[in-house]
């Protein structure tokens, strides 16, 4: 069965297969809907139900609260149509990239931290992949899984393709990846996906707040933006357990010390003994609210990313703390879900 599906505030309709969410069909049909994880963790995709109705598969309960969905919301990427529909919901820039499959070769591998490896992939010959900063692609796995990672290169530095993996325990690729992948291995991947990029349309400072791994897109979205000349101010927000997590710290402070418009502030929930910590502890995205108690966020924009928790609790205490909600940009990291949206 096939449903029609219209948005009335910008006049777009695309059609949804009952078997496919709403997100994917929209995709398919070159409609550029907000989006991060694709599996109903991190909200971005939230929208309005104006009429029919729509079932859910799994979702995380943050994302998406009884209230809400009483209210008429939906999850587009965990929303099946059940009827034709009529959405409200945040439509991004037209110009976004459509997503391909391309085979890449794993040109190195480089241990950034106990539990952190970056892979840098080569694509075929003459092969370039056109994305945005922030982005992330798509690893095809051979039992038809898939798993996620952020770019944490910028489009203009594309003769490799740059991923930051976390070790996670008992997982099936990043276990290999760290244990067994051999340089030279080939991968399918596809890409790009995600609405997390710069909103370069805006003027805003920018207040930057990455929980471990989540400094992959933020370093990619920071780089575009020195490459391009772009000096809105930048307040980079870099959270982590023990100073070793920060793997690459040592750019971040190049980037405070090189560029008068960017401020970078570690801050760490668990330093160890051995670290001698001076610096900012506890949660990271209540250091932002402590230092912005004053001035607020209003005239701010976020770009957050990092374990759903982290992102769901900041979104929530920013918006209370002044931030308008259309200037919240997150992507949440999760590491159960068929798609395991991670560097990690």
């Amino acid at each position: 069965m096939t449903y029609q599906i219209s948005i009335p505030a910008s006049g777009q309709q695309f059609s949804a297969k009952a078997s496919n969410n709403l997100l994917e069909s929209a995709i398919a049909a070159g409609v550029n809907l907000p989006y991060g994880c694709r599996n109903g963790t991190c909200g971005s995709c939230k929208g309005d139900i104006l009429s029919g109705s729509v079932h859910h598969e799994d979702y995380a309960a943050g994302a998406l609260t009884e209230a809400e969905l009483a209210a008429g919301k939906a999850l587009f990427c965990c929303a099946y149509p059940l009827s034709d529909l009529s959405l409200a919901c945040r439509e991004i820039r037209a110009d976004i990239i459509p997503p391909r499959i391309l085979p890449a070769r794993v040109e190195r591998k480089e241990q950034l931290a106990p539990d952190v490896m970056a892979l840098f992939l080569k694509l075929p010959s003459g092969e370039q992949l056109k994305f945005m900063a922030g982005q992330y692609l798509e690893i095809l796995l051979k039992d038809g899984k898939r798993r996620a990672f952020s770019l944490a290169n910028a489009p203009h530095a594309n003769g490799l393709l740059e991923l930051h993996l976390r070790l996670i325990p008992g997982g099936q690729f990043t276990e290999y990846v760290f244990n067994e992948m051999p340089e030279k291995a080939i991968l399918r991947i596809e890409a790009p996906f995600g609405s997390f990029f710069l909103r370069e349309d805006s003027s805003k400072p920018i207040i930057m707040v990455a929980g471990g791994t989540g400094f992959a897109p933020i370093k990619g979205i920071i780089e575009h933006m020195l490459h391009n000349n772009i000096k809105r101010p930048i307040s980079l927000y870099w959270g982590a357990h023990a100073q070793q997590d920060l793997y690459m710290t040592a750019l971040a402070l190049a980037w405070a010390a090189e560029h008068d418009h960017i401020r970078y502030i570690p801050v760490l929930s668990n330093p160890l003994a051995t670290d001698n910590w001076q610096g900012r502890t506890g949660f990271v995205h209540q250091a932002v609210l402590d230092d912005f108690a004053q001035s607020g966020l209003a005239d701010y924009e976020v770009y957050c990313c990092g374990a759903p928790a982290m992102v769901e609790v900041a979104h929530a205490d920013f918006v209370a703390a002044g931030l308008s909600d259309d200037c919240f940009f997150s992507d949440a990291f999760n590491y159960a879900k068929p798609t395991e949206k991670s560097t990690g």
